[in-house]
């Protein structure tokens, strides 16, 4: 099932829809935790503070975005509350241990170092995804005319690709290779997490 088709199916009820924004909510809540945990206690520039703070202000966007559908659901991150909740805490993290191990050994990095650097890849990965999932997500909400947009965080997410690249063009001359690499890590990544939200959708289509 084609990604925009599985959206089109968790659109149009309530509970699933509900959960999908909860499901995106929690990803951003978990970005924001990763910029800051990458932090160093005192080399923090100002691009760093901007996206971790804009991630949280997606993540409640997102959250108050649940009361135009329900808003008596999804209160906490609760794996009930969540589409696919094992693959997606798996996602984050296991991109974050992969593109951790890949910089040790391309750039043999460490401490605050590595921290840093993978922030930066990342993030890239992940805002790569976001230029491709938000704009897909939104069409479907204007097929199904729903009270839902997410149209101010496609602005915004579009400004933070461009600010990773403008900081990974001074890490290395030869980023554009370590980052095919680590788009590849996440899109396998993401891939098993479309296919658990597609097993969430099934029982809809023997309607």
């Amino acid at each position: 099932m084609e990604f925009n088709e599985v959206l089109g199916k968790i659109v149009i009820d309530n509970d699933l829809h509900a959960r999908w924004l909860n499901t995106l909510s929690y990803m951003e809540n978990a970005g924001a935790r990763k910029i800051s945990a990458s932090e160093s206690k005192d080399k923090v520039n100002i691009i760093i503070l901007k996206h971790a703070a804009e991630e949280h202000r997606h993540a409640y966007y997102l959250k108050k975005q649940i009361g135009k559908v329900d808003g008596s659901l999804c209160r906490t991150y609760t794996n009930a509350e969540l589409l696919s909740p094992n693959s997606t805490k798996f996602y984050l993290q296991a991109l974050d241990i992969a593109v951790c191990r890949y910089l040790k050994a391309q750039f043999n990095l460490k401490g605050e170092d590595l921290k840093f650097g993978a922030y930066l890849f990342v993030t890239y990965a992940i805002e790569v995804r976001a230029d491709e999932l938000y704009p897909v997500y939104q069409q479907v909400l204007d097929v199904h005319r729903s009270k839902v947009n997410v149209k101010s965080i496609i602005l915004e997410e579009e400004g933070h690709l461009e600010e990773m690249i403008a900081q990974l063009e001074t890490f290395s001359a030869d980023w554009k290779q370590h980052a095919a690499h680590v788009v590849e890590i996440e899109k396998a990544l993401f891939n098993r997490w479309t296919a658990g939200l597609a097993k969430e959708v099934q029982p809809l289509e023997a309607v």
